[in-house]
């Protein structure tokens, strides 16, 4: 049997999903000759850590605790007296993490939204150990910071921080590494905004769809955070590094859907919903219909081609895969020497289920770095 240690940084819905995907897969793994051995999670203020990393683990029952105590929005602190565990601080977990190291080999699993990992994670492969993320931020770093962490390309996963589960990365990976050029990459890389577009096609308003994905839970709890296109730029710069574009975020152009005035230092957000987003519909209407005009549909898209990336509204075919696109799904079309006609990528592009299940898959592909 091969024994996989993990670390988990981030005990929210992804983290807490993969946990939970970890202990129902036991009997899949084990008829594949690996197990997944939990021995430290952390969140944002504690880091706890079996009693002995070389030969005990979280047995699932402490695992399940873990997932109620932070479903419930407690600290980790709460299961300090459970005795099967030792803890420190979130500020001591980088020379903790340096002391496992030395010890045995882990996966550390990345899963927080904080931009703040970086240096861990980057320490971590520095070590000899392995990652996988399904937070973005610590990719979308400078370009030096980026370098760090692919010194060692075969010890890093990161699928699920484009299109969660979708195998994007993976995809893209296989061509490149074909000698295929990929000559341009359109896709639809937000669930959020991709309902959004679908919906006002049928001439819904802007403002009526923007609440409807709120209450859905398809938004962030400030709908801005998703109509800034920001979330699409992270995924575009991590897509434009892979195929060796060396640029930073402040060098994408990113088209916002609100303007500055509507901005979160500028408007509350009760304000924003009642009496700023109905101002909006008038604009993404007249977008509609000239799109309509010419037998277009609108997405909100990212563009990678001739060495650049763009964010925002473009007209797209109606008859093609973006143009078809309904709901919350993600679509990816990449057009290359031998992709003429696009290679698609299509499906659920955001959840916690899903997003859990493409950091488990990254896992399980890091099995060749454990004896």
């Amino acid at each position: 049997m091969k024994n996989i240690p993990i670390i988990l940084m981030g005990c929210g819905g992804v983290g807490r999903q993969l946990l939970q995907h970890i202990v129902s897969c036991r009997t899949l793994h084990a008829n594949k000759g690996i197990h997944l051995r939990v021995v430290g999670v952390c969140d944002s203020k504690m880091f706890l850590v079996t009693p002995d990393v070389l030969s005990t683990e979280f047995d699932d029952a402490f695992l399940m605790d873990i997932c109620k105590t932070k479903f419930d929005r407690l600290s980790l602190e709460q299961c300090i007296d459970s005795g099967k565990c030792e803890a420190s601080s979130y500020a001591e977990s980088k020379r903790k993490l340096a002391d496992i190291a030395a010890r045995i080999g882990y996966v550390l699993v990345d899963c927080s939204a904080s931009s703040e990992t970086i240096e861990v994670i980057t320490q971590t492969l520095n070590l000899g150990c392995c990652a996988v993320l399904a937070n973005k931020k610590p990719l979308t770093c400078s370009m030096e910071e980026f370098d760090k962490l692919f010194l060692q390309p075969r010890r890093i996963r990161h699928e699920s921080t484009v299109g969660a589960g979708l195998p994007i990365i993976t995809s893209l990976n296989r061509i490149t590494s074909s000698g295929d050029e990929v000559a341009s990459i359109i896709g639809s890389l937000s669930g959020t905004l991709g309902y959004v577009m679908s919906e006002v096609e049928n001439g819904k308003p802007f403002s009526e769809v923007v609440k409807a994905a709120k209450d859905l839970g398809y938004t962030e709890p400030d709908p801005r955070d998703d109509l800034s296109g920001m979330d699409v730029a992270r995924k575009g710069l991590i897509l434009a590094r892979l195929l060796g574009q060396r640029i930073d975020m402040n060098t994408i152009k990113i088209e916002s859907l609100y303007p500055n005035n509507m901005g979160p230092s500028m408007m509350t957000l009760e304000d924003f919903l009642a009496n700023g987003l109905p101002l909006l519909d008038n604009d993404i209407q007249e977008k509609v219909k000239k799109a309509s005009l010419n037998e277009k549909v609108l997405r909100y898209v990212c563009i990678l081609q001739n060495s650049m990336c763009m964010i925002g509204i473009h007209e797209v075919p109606k008859d093609s895969a973006l143009g078809r696109l309904k709901g919350s799904d993600n679509v990816v079309e990449i057009y290359s020497r031998c992709y003429e006609k696009p290679l698609v990528i299509q499906g659920a592009g955001a959840g916690n289920d899903t997003t859990a299940a493409g950091v488990l898959a990254d896992i399980i592909d890091l099995q060749d770095q454990f004896p």
